[in-house]
């Protein structure tokens, strides 16, 4: 797709580094629960996910409040503010003396992390609705490119202990906020902007204008499920790899980064060319059945190259994200897109609270009986109910699939 505003190509590469830098991390993140709370892997996996629970609690409070500041004053004083915000968290982690220091970094980045919000808000400013589909899907390649090269950079970097990936994370940031300052042009002018108002700035707020218009709520729930089955990745890779195929933080590190270059493929390739086969209801159902099958495959493993199979069927669960959003975007006015985009952080948000716990506490007490695969069995069931969800709402609302 061809990028008709030269704010586009320069969100995506922010979009790139920012998931670099969470990636980066992720290889090294249980080797580091290990020192500093001189615990099991298996405890390291529960505390993981309270990690990860903390930085979703302050996000769903952050999001919608980053996303109407950015309709507001602008996308790009806000992605500012938040990148610089972002370098100072990954710093902070890289010199934490306790698992305290963790877990207050993480929630100072639940503030700041609201990035992916006005980068969408960006894309829906500047193009049009019959293309936002494509175009987010270009997003989500971004952000698959940056699970390319960051585990990958992560596994290399562990050479240099487990803190060094936080520096790398923490330079990533600040190069990032330095590209946006020098580059990037505003895309919201002034006369679409809207004043900041309190009762908006929630996530209930952020989406009154999309469920006046009806026929949302099923999306919005199945949404969410799915966002919490998909939490199995983040939450428990690191430690499922660890445990039930004994690999180090480099065999993590590829792992994930084949996990990126399958996913950026399929955001590239595939979501434009299966919206527009399928249509975006048709879509989302694609990739929620691929999302049972491949986490149901998760159960089963048992050797390295079944994981790198699975790895590259789950490709198509990329398709579902960039549908719902192209969905909701269209049913939201121009001065609410950064609103939305907030709402649907903060709805991310939700599944993160929700999903790492869950998922970290399937884990660890599936490993305490041999099990490894408690976590993705979990995934599994949850992606099925999404897809009931979404289908018994497309259903009640059409009559049938469009």
């Amino acid at each position: 797709m061809p990028f008709n505003h030269r704010a586009v190509p320069i969100a995506l590469v922010a979009m790139l580094i920012d998931s670099i830098g969470f990636g980066i991390v992720l290889p090294v993140l249980p080797a580091l629960i290990v020192e500093l709370g001189h615990v099991t892997l298996a405890q390291a996996a529960r505390i993981g996910g309270y990690l990860l629970a903390i930085y979703a609690v302050t996000h769903f409070f952050a999001g919608p409040v980053i996303g109407s500041l950015s309709d507001r004053f602008g996308r790009r004083r806000v992605l500012l503010v938040s990148l610089l915000c972002f370098g100072t968290d990954y710093a902070l982690m890289a010199f934490a003396p306790t698992l305290a220091w963790l877990f207050l970094g993480r929630a100072i980045a639940g503030v700041a992390g609201a990035t992916y919000g006005p980068a969408n808000a960006v894309i829906a400013d500047v193009t049009p609705p019959e293309r936002r589909g494509a175009a987010f899907g270009l997003l989500g390649a971004a952000f698959g490119g940056g699970f390319i090269l960051g585990p990958a950079l992560g596994g290399l970097l562990t050479g240099f202990g487990p803190r060094a990936p936080f520096v790398a994370a923490a330079a990533l940031a600040f190069a990032n906020a330095a590209m946006i300052l020098v580059a990037m042009p505003e895309t919201l002018p002034p006369d679409r902007r809207r004043a900041f108002e309190w009762r908006r700035a929630n996530v209930f707020g952020a989406f009154a204008p999309l469920l006046r218009a009806g026929g949302a709520t099923a999306l919005l729930v199945g949404a969410l499920v799915w966002q919490v089955a998909h939490m199995v990745y983040p939450a428990t890779w690191a430690f499922f790899g660890e445990i039930a195929l004994g690999w180090d933080a480099r065999a993590i590190g590829w792992s994930l980064a084949a996990s990126g270059v399958s996913m950026m493929l399929a955001q590239i390739f595939l979501v434009g060319r299966a919206i527009a086969r399928f249509g975006e209801e048709r879509t989302v159902l694609i990739g929620l059945v691929a999302g049972v099958v491949v986490f149901g495959g998760y159960v089963f493993v048992r050797e390295g190259w079944q994981v790198y199979m699975l790895i590259a069927a789950g490709a198509l669960t990329g398709l579902v994200f960039p549908s719902i959003n192209a969905i909701l975007s269209s049913r939201v006015d121009a001065s609410n897109q950064g609103a939305l985009q907030g709402g649907m952080a903060s709805l991310a948000s939700v599944a993160a609270i929700v999903g790492p716990l869950a998922m970290t506490q399937a884990l660890a007490a599936g490993a305490d009986r041999g099990f490894a695969g408690g976590a993705f069995l979990l995934a599994s069931v949850l992606s099925a109910l999404a897809a009931a969800i979404f289908l018994t709402g497309v259903v009640r609302r059409r009559g049938r699939l469009a």
